[in-house]
Order: C-alpha cells, then sequence, then structure tokens
C-alpha cells in the first residue's frame, strides 16, 4: 500500500490495485450557517471546488472517496445548499466516479447522489482498505484493515522557545482498541487495529489535535491508543508522538503543580 499526502488539499492519496484520492469534510453550504449566527462572508464553494477539481486533476486517480460532511446545514438543507451541491457533485462526477460515506452533516445528502455512490454510514472496505467517516461506530469487519476517517478536522499547533507558531492541518495516525469498537479481527492477522484521522478539505475547519486528545467526541477518538499517537502534517512531515505534544500541553497548565511535593 502506497500513501501520498497532497499538502495543497488537504488530501490523501491510497493505491494498492486502485489510485484511490480521499478528501474528507468539504463542508459545502458553511457560509449559510455561519451567517445564520451573526458571521457574513461570501460563499467560497466555487473556489473550494476549484482547488477540490486541482487536486483531481494533479493525482489523476481512478476513484474520489469522499469521507463525509459533503454538505454543512444540519438537520436541514439550506437554500444555498439545494442551489450548490447539485451542480458540484456533477461538476465532480463529470471528472471521476465518486463514493460518498455519509457523515452527521449530509442529512438528506441522498437526494443528490447517483445510484452506487452512496456507501454506508458504518464504513466499507475499499482495495483492502477501510473508509467511514468517524462519527458513528465502524462497522466490525473494519477491525482487519487501516481505517481512514473523517469528522475530527485534526490541526496541529506549534510553538518553539522564541516565540515562532505554526498551526496547520494534520494527520493523527494511532493504534485503536478494537475489543471497545466492537471490531473483528480475520484469522491470521496479528497486527493491531490503526486509525489515520484526515484533515478537512475545507478551509476553514480545524480542531487542535491536544483537544481531541484531551476530549474525544467519536468511538474512534474515545478508542484512541495515546501513547501510539503520531502526528503527520498535511504534506507528510513527520512530527512526532502525540504524547509530545500532550506533555507540553500539561507543562503549560497554570496553577498546576506537574513535579510533585
Amino acid at each position: 500500500m502506497k500513501l501520498e499526502f497532497i499538502k495543497d488539499g488537504p488530501a490523501l492519496v491510497i493505491e494498492n490495485t486502485e489510485r484511490l484520492l480521499i478528501v474528507a469534510d468539504l463542508h459545502f453550504g458553511i457560509e449559510a450557517d455561519l451567517a445564520a449566527h451573526g458571521l457574513y462572508f461570501k460563499s467560497h464553494s466555487t473556489e473550494r471546488l476549484d482547488r477540490l477539481m486541482q487536486t483531481v486533476n494533479e493525482t489523476d486517480p481512478d476513484r474520489l472517496i469522499l469521507l463525509g460532511d459533503v454538505k454543512h446545514s444540519i438537520p436541514s438543507l439550506t437554500r444555498q445548499e439545494w442551489a450548490e451541491i447539485p451542480g458540484i457533485l456533477d461538476t465532480i462526477r463529470r471528472r471521476i466516479p465518486i463514493l460518498v460515506f455519509p457523515g452527521n452533516h449530509d442529512i438528506g445528502i441522498e437526494r443528490f447522489l447517483r445510484e452506487g455512490e452512496l456507501q454506508p454510514k458504518e464504513g466499507a472496505i475499499i482495495d483492502s482498505v477501510a473508509y467511514f467517516h468517524g462519527h458513528t461506530y465502524p462497522a466490525p469487519d473494519l477491525g482487519s484493515h487501516l481505517i481512514v476517517t473523517g469528522h475530527h478536522h485534526p490541526q496541529v499547533s506549534l510553538h518553539d522557545e522564541v516565540g515562532c507558531s505554526l498551526q496547520a492541518p494534520a494527520y493523527l495516525r494511532a493504534g485503536i482498541d478494537a475489543k471497545a469498537l466492537g471490531l473483528k479481527n480475520d484469522e491470521g492477522i496479528s497486527s493491531p487495529a490503526r486509525a489515520l484521522l484526515v484533515p478537512a478539505f475545507n478551509e476553514i475547519a480545524g480542531y487542535d489535535i491536544v483537544k481531541i486528545a484531551r476530549d474525544p467526541f467519536s468511538p474512534i477518538s474515545r478508542c484512541m491508543k495515546q501513547d501510539d499517537a503520531e502526528i503527520i502534517l498535511a504534506d507528510g512531515t513527520y512530527i512526532g508522538p502525540l504524547r509530545m505534544l500532550l506533555e507540553d500541553d500539561a507543562d503549560e497548565e497554570p496553577g498546576v503543580d506537574h513535579h510533585g511535593a
């Protein structure tokens, strides 16, 4: 299995017998939701779609896997989504076949999809890799495969001693507690269950990796083995173990003595 990290997505290419492009959390229509909360921005759907199509053209995959939250509004569709989503999906499928693993924001997305495009929300195995959005428990038979998931919008924040900082989308790769998740292991496979949390393609969606670890909000993140977790930037640069950030974060907590009596 070959992995390619696409910085300008962020996106991921996984190649076995097929070359698959994986994109998570597009959140088309997010601007309408922000407007409902008093924050007014023009729609950036056109620019976001252009960036997606550029990623498709540059990576030249066989199929595109959308890891959920293609749209943003819940529990219903907004006028923006009614107006934009059909054209967005038609633009994509004219270039490449798509598979959609629905997320918690994708209520109503099925009415815009064609036969064979909608995948089970609990996930499925495609070309020996497991995919699902990540807001629910995965299907039991995903356990013997790398589980690639969206939903978490992982983002890393790094600071050095002179005040320079980096805040960027990142991948979180970790072992997971297969038993707690109800996953099955195929006979003869002894490798531990692992998950790869994919950053959001949407340019304004990000959630700090330390917060994901400290306050997990999904079955996958609650069952993640934090001592085993590693951070990778969107361009594939290896940052290091998650515990490094967790230790730094603990050291910075005000009013807490971390050194004992």
